[in-house]
């Protein structure tokens, strides 16, 4: 993966916006797709490999297994989860913003709607598209494996969007982007890395608590390693003249 240089002088226009809301939320519109689709790619393929073992993003893994220690539906545990997230982006800002607050909220709905279109769509409820198969042979596992990392990918440039958009994040993202410009100097893979402190700590609760190790794969290590530095290339190659809008993190390290 190429380095990442993206600086916070070059790129980043803190405090103030350079396009038009309607280009934002085109381009945040644009985003919204591609990252449901590509989280949906990655839990349908997992689904569809027997045992399975891609297992789902980290956030996701990680949050699914804490629910399930403490005995809370996907539901709750994704919006407890959030709200903590909100709370330790505000400690790390230095300043409490109900805007923000609501802000990171309000991603999840459409989020989570376009989550359960690309599922049907994917899964073959629509008459369009039968829906992916199960793996049967060696072929069919590599074909799912690739997908998956393509899902990987959809969300990490997903990310890179909406981030420089800056109009609603989902609470980890905006994590990501707090610690990214505020303490490592616009470098999206360190960040990404850092940002996955809490879910693990969230997992080893878990897995102290459960004895259970479920939601980990291949997937999960895949993205892992290279999310972060798939966003940092996509800010600099996909729509490269759009900087980072309006960027609030406290005072910059």
């Amino acid at each position: 993966m190429p380095a990442d240089t993206t600086s916070t002088e070059s790129n980043v226009s803190q405090g103030k916006r350079t396009i038009s809301m309607s280009t934002a939320i085109a381009y945040f519109v644009f985003s919204l797709l591609i990252n449901s689709a590509g989280n949906v790619l990655t839990l349908v393929t997992s689904a569809k490999i027997h045992p399975s073992y891609l297992g789902a993003a980290y956030w996701t893994a990680a949050s699914a297994n804490f629910g399930t220690a403490l005995h809370w539906n996907l539901f709750w545990a994704f919006i407890i989860v959030g709200i903590m997230t909100i709370i330790l982006n505000a400690i790390l800002i230095g300043h409490w913003s109900w805007k923000r607050a609501i802000g990171n909220m309000i991603f999840m709905v459409p989020f989570s709607a376009l989550i359960q279109v690309f599922a049907d769509f994917f899964n073959g409820k629509y008459p369009i598209f039968g829906g992916l198969p199960e793996a049967r042979g060696p072929v069919m596992v590599v074909l799912y494996i690739l997908l998956n990392f393509v899902g990987v990918a959809l969300i990490a440039i997903a990310i890179s969007i909406y981030q420089r958009v800056n109009l609603v994040l989902h609470p980890a993202d905006d994590l990501m982007q707090v610690l990214r410009f505020k303490y490592f100097k616009g470098h999206a893979a360190t960040a990404m890395w850092v940002s996955y402190i809490p879910p693990t700590i969230l997992a080893v609760i878990a897995l102290i608590m459960t004895h259970q190790f479920t939601n980990f794969g291949l997937g999960t290590i895949f993205a892992f390693l290279f999310q972060g530095g798939i966003t940092g290339f996509a800010d600099r190659t996909i729509f490269p003249r759009l900087h980072h809008q309006a960027v609030d993190v406290g005072k910059i390290e």
